[in-house]
Order: C-alpha cells, then sequence, then structure tokens
C-alpha cells in the first residue's frame, strides 16, 4: 500500500460504513492543500480525434491542430503520434457492497483489458476501493502475472471512497513520465471519502491524467441508482480529456475496455510555450481545433479544459 493510501486509510478508519462524515467528524479534517507557485514552461495536451462513428482518426499532422490558451492562439512546438510513448494506467475498481455481484465479472475484464493494453515499456498499477483505498499491486508495473494476482486479491467493502481513489491514484501518477491514464470501474457513488469532487478534479488535472470511467448500471431502473455520482463522472473524464461508458453487461464491460485501448494508441500530443496571458486566473483554459481536413466539421476533439498556474501542496 502507497504511503498516501497509508495516510488516508488511517484518517477513514473511525468512518462508519454506511453513512458519509457528520458535520462534526466534517470538522476534523485537514485543511485544503495550499498551492505552490510554479512557472509554467512547456504545456503537453494529449488529444484524442474521433470521427462521426467514434472511432479513432488517424494520420493527421501538426498542420491539421489549431490550438488556444485563454482565447489566444498558441505556436504548437512539439508534435507526436502517441503509440510509441509508455503509458501508466492506475486501474481503480469499486469493491463496495453495491457492487459485490459484478465484482467478478469486472475482475475478469480488467484483466483481459491489461493484457491487451500492457507492453513492456508499459506500467500499470491495480487500486481497490470501497471504504479504504488499498494499491493493490504496489507501485507500477509491466508484470501481467502480479497485475492479474492483484485484481484477483481484490475483496468486497462497505462504503465507497471514490474521490479518495482518484486523488491517491493522481498523486501517484504526477511524477510518472509519459501518458498517464486513470480507469475507474464503478457505480458512481461516493459516500465516505475523505477529499471532495473538487480536490479530487484538481488532482487528476495536475498529474495530467486522462480519467476512463466505466460506470456499471446493473439494473438500468434500480432506486438505488446514483444520477449525481454518475454525472460527476462524466463532467471528470470530460474536463480531463478521457470519456466515460455506460456498461449494463460482460460484453458491453469489454468493449468499453476496448475502445480505451484503440484510443490509447492513436491519441496525439501537442506541447506548446504559453504566450502572453489573457488572464489573470489561476486556471488556464485551452481549446484544440482539426483543420484543413475535408472531415473536420464531423469530427470530435477531446482534451483536457486546461491546467492550473499554481499546483497543490501536498
Amino acid at each position: 500500500m502507497s504511503v498516501f493510501a497509508c495516510s488516508l486509510q488511517a484518517q477513514q478508519s473511525s468512518v462508519p460504513a454506511n453513512q458519509k462524515p457528520n458535520t462534526a467528524e466534517s470538522a476534523q479534517r485537514p485543511e485544503p492543500a495550499e498551492t505552490l507557485k510554479v512557472d509554467v514552461n512547456l504545456v503537453n495536451v494529449y488529444v484524442t480525434v474521433t470521427d462521426q462513428h467514434g472511432s479513432p482518426v488517424g494520420g493527421l499532422t501538426k498542420e491539421n491542430f489549431l490550438l488556444k490558451e485563454d482565447d489566444r492562439d498558441q505556436t504548437i512546438k512539439v508534435f507526436g503520434r502517441e503509440s510509441a510513448l509508455p503509458l501508466s494506467i492506475a486501474l481503480a475498481i469499486d469493491a463496495s457492497l453495491s457492487t459485490r455481484h459484478d465484482l467478478p465479472l469486472e475482475q475478469a475484464s480488467a484483466k483481459r483489458f491489461a493484457h491487451e493494453i500492457i507492453r513492456p515499456i508499459d506500467a500499470l498499477s491495480v487500486y481497490a476501493f470501497s471504504e479504504v483505498v488499498k494499491e493493490a499491486t504496489p507501485g507500477y508495473t509491466s508484470d501481467l502475472k502480479r497485475i492479474d494476482e492483484s485484481i484477483d486479491h481484490i475483496r468486497v467493502g462497505a462504503a465507497t471512497a471514490l474521490y479518495d481513489a482518484i486523488y491517491l491514484a493522481s498523486r501517484a501518477l504526477d511524477s510518472r513520465k509519459g501518458r498517464k491514464v486513470i480507469v475507474l470501474i464503478t457505480d458512481g457513488g461516493d459516500t465516505v471519502s475523505r477529499v471532495d469532487y473538487k480536490e479530487a478534479v484538481r488532482a487528476a488535472e495536475e498529474a495530467e491524467a486522462l480519467v476512463y470511467s466505466i460506470i456499471v448500471v446493473p439494473i438500468e431502473s434500480s432506486a438505488g441508482r446514483e444520477t449525481g455520482g454518475e454525472h460527476a463522472l462524466i463532467q471528470l473524464s470530460e474536463d480531463t480529456g478521457g470519456k466515460y461508458y455506460y456498461a449494463t453487461s460482460v460484453s458491453q464491460l469489454d468493449e468499453a475496455f476496448k475502445k480505451i485501448s484503440e484510443e490509447l494508441r492513436t491519441q496525439y500530443l501537442l506541447a506548446y510555450y504559453p504566450s502572453q496571458r489573457g488572464s489573470f486566473s489561476d486556471f488556464r483554459r485551452i481549446e484544440v481545433k482539426v483543420t484543413g481536413v475535408e472531415a473536420a466539421p464531423q469530427y470530435k476533439v477531446r482534451h483536457r479544459a486546461g491546467y492550473y498556474k499554481t499546483k497543490s501542496a501536498y
């Protein structure tokens, strides 16, 4: 288990598994992390382009992209197709009580995904989250046997610390090189996290991690369905340049993993040195468009919404 996970687990140990922290407990929560001033030099933007059918678009060149920061045109200094760059993937699996019937199927599908995506230059770490977050691997590895064993040893817990899982996975990814991805398998609910949604999103954005959410919905009309949590995951995925998928069966779960794998092999890297600032906001908004291609109006371009000028201390 990572140092972050150990620390957060210790904080969570007193939280009842069947409820959110009460007001008194919330008052004891640590203050939000301060921010540190950093000089942002080269800004990396990982871009996915898909056609009207949702299929990844390859073969684009640097000249096919227009990039803006806070509505100001930027000069692309680095351009690359990302299939050759190493991947660091945090695979976070919901092991709360609400997923107990689907967990074995999720584990089997997750192992198939790992075998499909991981190359010797890539690395994956398995996280299991219920009332606590555990880095099951631990650390990042390309050893498929270790990955399989980590996934197999996940056991059902009680509550759901989804935002804690996103936060901890993001912090662990922050120092890694290359592309960084978080893949979540969850029903979308959060009940006991020590950090909130805003903190989780910021951690993912600071780590430059793309978040792919696979939202498992066994019964579409279930009275216990957490639609608020689903909407939060959808927004998180969109803001980080990832994507969300719904899965109501094993075949749909496998299909979601397949699409994620295909996307990660056909992304583009656009990097630039920011020109004169257009605003004094701490958050810099990024916009990317495709041009010079006949079908460009039908293309969908996904990338992170922006980046923070200052970085949280943790």
